[in-house]
């Protein structure tokens, strides 16, 4: 036999070897992915998980063993995990008699909306309204997502498409009724709510719909009577909890609003939640509001761990960091009503160089009218009466506050008016002091004149 014949005959049997072999795995693989079904159709978690990991060890391109691995965390409750799975899939997935693109896509969409992905989650709900599209409920998910992008006229669009696959889709109804209440088209939007409510009254998330309706007509008790509804369902509840708190604290009723905000941090476990993080900010704006400082700090600190660009939390803390290392500031803002009007009448005497004659106390406000020190009975020096106003709110003061206070100024023939702010005056009540006889002094002003009256 010679060398050549030898080389073909080993050639051929490496040949042989190596068609046997990827006959073999083609009919064993399948086998093992049938496996992979049995297990998840049998609940079988734990069996499943390590099959999949094995097939994938072998063959990390295997996108069946990635995609049943996917459901298997989906059994499991592992979100994150079977998210990362079936993005894999979506990637480099072929759609075929084994793998469905019709329940793929109806397993991923949920998902990338769990996770805060709107954009990819609106990508797979178009492609459901495609592959089925005589089912409303794709339909009124795409709605939902352009709702909350602000895209108003494309979500009307679907909510309507929706409807007339599914005339009683409730939530459709309500949905669409806000969009109609805030497109000004009143009469539509509370036919579309009160047949959402006719339709079902026990579908509780319709009640949420009709709360923002409420709310934004400023009818704030029978707006948190119709949260306190929507919070019966669970996926509004969080939501419903936030918008009562709101309602309260438009009415001033910083307990009932307090109670709600944390109850709404309670009621959700997801701590990077958005809705979680406006509670927080909502709890730490009752907390600024009622002079307890620290209690705020502790919510901004927490929103600040989670997202750091969140509204103006980073500008709250670095404000208030100061506040920290200033105890004066410190007591003005966190004092007793009492306390602050000590505090007010100290400032007065030894800061700007009045004698305190007359005080009144406003929610968040001191005035005190008062002399110069050298003059002992103000009721015979009318013309050199000074109105003091120290105010310790947490945004801004407004124009029309300086305006009403120029006013009394001129009305009562008072010489000057001081105003102190902790929080500064917008653009506009720096502009009416102009030229007048008042004084504004922000917070570094206000912070000179705290520490030259504890010096005396």
């Amino acid at each position: 036999m010679g060398m050549g014949t030898i080389v073909f005959i080993i050639f051929l049997a490496a040949a042989v070897i190596l068609l046997f072999v990827l006959v073999l795995k083609a009919v064993i693989a399948p086998k093992k992915i049938d496996g992979l079904q049995k297990y998840i159709k049998q609940g079988k978690i734990a069996p499943a998980i390590k099959l999949a990991k094995n097939l994938i060890q072998k063959n990390p391109s295997d996108y069946l063993a990635h995609y049943y691995l996917g459901k298997a965390y989906l059994l499991d409750n592992k979100l994150e995990l079977a998210l990362m799975e079936l993005k894999y899939v979506d990637q480099k997935g072929i759609f075929d008699q084994d793998l469905s693109e019709l329940d793929f896509r109806n397993e991923i969409a949920p998902l990338y909306q769990k996770f805060n992905q709107p954009d990819e989650a609106l990508k797979q709900y178009l492609l459901l309204t495609k592959l089925n599209p005589r089912d409303a409920e794709n339909f009124y998910n795409v709605a939902k997502i352009y709702d909350a992008k602000g895209k108003a006229d494309a979500a009307l669009g679907f909510y309507d498409k929706c409807i007339k696959l599914n005339r009683r889709h409730v939530k459709a109804h309500a949905a669409m009724g806000l969009l109609l209440f805030r497109a000004k088209q009143f009469q539509e939007a509370k036919k579309e709510i009160d047949l959402a409510i006719s339709l079902s009254p026990e579908t509780f998330s319709t009640y949420y719909y009709l709360g923002k309706i409420l709310k934004e007509n400023k009818d704030f008790p029978g707006a948190v009577k119709a949260f306190e509804k929507a919070g019966r369902d669970a996926e509004y509840r969080q939501k419903a909890l936030i918008e009562c708190g709101t309602c309260y604290m438009a009415g001033q009723s910083m307990e009932n609003a307090v109670n709600c905000f944390e109850r709404a941090i309670a009621s959700q476990k997801d701590a990077d939640k958005q809705e979680t993080l406006y509670a927080r900010y909502f709890l730490a704006s009752c907390y600024e509001k009622n002079r307890k400082i620290e209690k705020a700090i502790e919510q901004w600190e927490e929103i600040y761990k989670k997202n750091r660009q969140f509204r103006d939390v980073a500008a709250k803390l670095s404000e208030y960091k100061e506040l920290q290392a200033n105890d004066s500031l410190k007591e003005f803002l966190t004092s007793s009503e009492e306390e602050f009007t000590r505090i007010c009448q100290l400032v007065c005497k030894n800061g700007l160089g009045l004698e305190p004659q007359q005080v009144e106390n406003k929610k968040g406000c001191c005035i005190i009218y008062g002399t110069p020190n050298s003059n002992n009975d103000w009721r015979n020096v009318r013309k050199q009466v000074y109105s003091c106003f120290f105010f310790r709110e947490s945004d801004p003061i407004e124009d029309v506050i300086v305006r009403k206070a120029l006013d009394e100024v001129k009305s009562k023939g008072f010489t000057k008016t001081y105003m102190l702010s902790s929080s500064g005056f917008t653009r506009t009540a720096i502009g009416a002091a102009e030229n007048r006889p008042a004084e504004l002094l922000g917070k570094e002003q206000l912070e000179k004149v705290l520490d030259k009256a504890n010096k005396k």
